[in-house]
């Protein structure tokens, strides 16, 4: 059925950055059909099923382009425990693990994470993590477009960014390839086309060089995408530096593993020697803008711009509210470069959208035209924070919050309409996520003596 929405906002995020007030757009099938005046599109469609858009904002739905949907369970706790910028560097993000998960209980905090995806916007996301099929099926149900990253590593005994000896077991790698190949082949493809499978290499100093050669043919061969965290914190380069006497991105150009199909997420500790590397390979970059805020540090999104990258959007860690992501992109960046007018909020909301749908490989999308894949969302102007409405990119971008989204759509089909989600059992969902990190987290504390908790802690979730 052909569905028009009228009387709306219609920002398109085309190449023109068009705005339409008081428009109608029409959705047939899987596509966009149409945009222009109401009484055009409807006596071009008839039939249609007529929605009234009044004090609505039609866009497109965002891309996460770097995102790990299971680290939900730390939500409230890494935030305020991120390794230091400076020397010594041990390794790990957090001197308080994850919690182990059990099958269901990765689902559950998965669930809660696309959960959270949806309501802030998001159509499009990459997922980077271990034993993805553990959840794969739960999310293809809820009507969202995935990349799945099946994460290889093959260095043992400590995590991202530590200097110290390396330990490698091949055997390892080995193994996380063969879960790829299997993934690619259960996967790719499924959900009538929504769900697709990738390659995630973990970091440079987290995988031999002998894996990553590997990991850059099996993505020849599967012709996918492949992602890995770079130059995320400064403990990274320091280890790289240690093993191999390079920059990370010297590294992994050294082994041939950049491309235009690569997606680095983070780039926030690197030089502008580093910088180069990466635009004269056309690599995308994921800008994990509220992460990087968090950690205290920042890319030069300009310059990677300027160089020849594609620059995307994430939201890491904890959270997948794309809405904040954008804003805290632009504020960053603006504080950065000094300007208070660079980047513009329309530049800022392609980082956000169609150039993440780019990043991951989905064509005709993240952009509203005829004939462009109908993902995008309603946003409901009627807020006293989005009042008056005078220019809708800027009054969103600066303004706008998670909340104000009450429409979905993915490939022409509503996930969530008039605010209710309808592809999750959004109730059910909330109550076993808190019900698993309450569990999870007392699991751990029990069984480790030694940690020291946050102040503040649930008394639910301690031994």
């Amino acid at each position: 059925m052909t569905i028009v929405i009228s009387n709306a906002v219609i920002a398109t995020g085309d190449d023109k950055d068009s705005v339409h007030y008081g428009a109608a757009i029409a959705i047939e099938g899987d596509k966009i059909a149409a945009i222009g005046a109401n009484e055009e599109i409807a006596a071009k469609y008839p039939a249609a099923e007529t929605i009234d858009g009044s004090g609505k904002l039609v866009m497109p739905g965002f891309a996460n382009i770097h995102t790990h949907l299971t680290m939900t369970m730390a939500r409230g706790v890494f935030e305020d425990l991120s390794p230091s910028h400076k020397p010594p560097f041990t390794g790990g993000l957090s001197p308080i693990p994850l919690p182990d998960m059990t099958p269901d209980e990765r689902r559950a905090m998965a669930e809660l994470g696309a959960l959270e995806a949806m309501r802030s916007g998001t159509t499009l996301m990459l997922e980077d993590s271990n034993n993805i099929d553990h959840y794969a099926g739960a999310l293809a149900e809820s009507g969202l477009r995935f990349l799945f990253g099946e994460r290889a590593y093959d260095r043992t005994g400590t995590s991202i960014g530590d200097p110290g000896p390396l330990t490698i077991d091949r055997a390892l790698g080995q193994r996380h390839m063969q879960t790829i190949e299997r993934n690619f082949r259960d996967w790719d493809g499924k959900a009538d086309g929504r769900v697709h499978i990738c390659i995630s290499a973990w970091a440079p100093d987290m995988c031999s060089p002998e894996l990553l050669k590997d990991l850059s043919a099996l993505q020849r061969k599967l012709d996918t995408r492949i992602t890995i965290h770079l130059n995320q914190i400064w403990g990274e380069v320091a280890a790289i530096k240690a093993h191999y006497n390079r920059l990370p991105s010297e590294y992994l150009a050294d082994l041939d593993f950049l491309n235009d199909k690569v997606i680095c997420a983070h780039a926030r500790c690197m030089t502008p020697e580093e910088e180069k590397i990466l635009g004269k390979a056309r690599v995308n970059v994921s800008f994990n803008a509220a992460i990087a805020a968090r950690r205290g540090l920042s890319p030069r999104i300009a310059d990677l711009e300027s160089y020849g990258c594609n620059v995307g959007m994430g939201s890491d860690n904890m959270a997948e509210d794309m809405v904040e992501v954008l804003r805290t992109g632009l504020f960053m960046e603006r504080i950065r470069r000094e300007d208070g007018r660079s980047p513009t909020p329309e530049q800022a909301l392609r980082w956000a959208t169609r150039n993440g749908y780019q990043a991951l490989g989905v064509p005709n999308a993240g952009w509203l035209e005829a004939g462009t894949k109908a993902d995008m969302i309603v946003i409901d102007l009627q807020r006293a924070h989005l009042i008056p409405m005078l220019r809708a990119v800027s009054n969103f971008v600066h303004n706008g919050q998670a909340r104000d989204v009450e429409g979905v759509m993915v490939d022409g089909k509503w996930t969530m309409r008039a605010g209710k989600v309808l592809t999750m059992d959004e109730p059910g969902i909330i109550a076993r996520a808190q019900k698993t990190a309450n569990e999870c987290w007392s699991r751990l504390f029990r069984k480790r003596f030694d940690l020291k908790v946050p102040a503040g802690f649930s008394p639910h979730a301690l031994p």
